[in-house]
């Protein structure tokens, strides 16, 4: 019967994203069914970012949210997607204490970190090398500090904006300097599709992703109210914020300056003996359609 031909000819996708509202909002018409992509069925598994660059490590996954400082490592195995991006244009993850520190007073400081495969690790390694990273969950950073338990934290997520409500000092926002730097926006994370799949699957999955994005950017306060559900005691008008900083035209697609963007992160962590190489960012690009 047809129907049983059409389920035969289905092919199950596992795709994998943060729980954080930027997330949620960029794969809600995904998830929702409001997008589908003939002869794909997508399961959503939702993890902590630092979890998926470690599963990266076995294929776990058929599409997954990764750090693109971890994609250095996972080069052989997943080509980068041209859509679904994180770019901190000016802003970035964020360097806190409970009082005012500079730049040279983060020498030697116990640090916590969210993950040693994160971008904003090896972004704060490019900014100042010296000091003990302590790697713990991402949402259990700024408690950590508050306690004493490190001297500063480095936070993603929605962190960046709930900081003063914790009485924490900006040292730096990596974003920000990253611009001064480079004049060119952060890449923080992307999503990436395994090699093994082949090209013409990963493109469905591709446009699949780009069209998930551009339904809830079309569908704003649709998508803002799914995405509610994992803004982390944020409230609407913060995660409009956070949705709108992480989820924009960047996600849409990198561009030549986002793919720059990209490039000079790798080719800074690799020459700084950070990451290994070669450097090169390798982009799985959509056939015309």
């Amino acid at each position: 019967m047809p129907s049983k031909q059409a389920a035969a000819k289905t092919l199950e996708i596992k795709v994998a994203h943060s729980p954080d509202s930027d997330d949620a909002f960029m794969f809600y018409a995904l998830a929702t069914n409001r997008v589908k992509a003939r002869g794909l069925k997508f399961t959503h598994v939702l993890s902590d970012i630092e979890t998926l660059n470690r599963a990266a490590d076995g294929e776990v996954y058929d599409v997954t949210a990764i750090s693109f400082a971890a994609y250095a490592y996972l080069r052989e195995k997943y080509l980068l997607l041209d859509c679904g991006a994180s770019f901190g244009e000016g802003y970035g993850p964020i360097v806190v204490a409970t009082k005012p520190t500079r730049r040279e007073d983060l020498r030697g400081l116990r640090i916590g970190v969210p993950g040693l495969r994160t971008t904003a690790y090896l972004t704060l390694q490019l900014y100042e090398p010296n000091f003990v990273p302590v790697e713990m969950a991402f949402d259990q950073i700024m408690a950590a500090v508050h306690s004493g338990t490190v001297d500063a934290g480095l936070l993603i997520h929605e962190g960046q904006l709930t900081f003063p409500e914790m009485g924490m000092h900006r040292v730096v926002d990596l974003g920000q300097w990253w611009m001064d730097t480079t004049k060119l926006p952060l890449p923080l994370g992307g999503n990436v599709v395994r090699r093994s799949l082949g090209e013409e699957t990963g493109r469905q999955i591709s446009r699949a992703i780009r069209e998930s994005v551009a339904y809830g950017l079309e569908h704003r306060e649709e998508a803002l109210n799914y995405a509610m559900q994992f803004a982390r005691d944020l409230d609407t008008e913060q995660a409009d914020k956070f949705v709108g900083m992480y989820v924009n035209r960047w996600t849409l697609g990198y561009g030549e300056r986002g793919r720059a963007a990209v490039q000079e992160l790798l080719d800074r962590g690799f020459q700084a003996g950070l990451i290994p190489g070669p450097s090169k960012a390798e982009f799985l690009d959509e056939a015309a359609e």
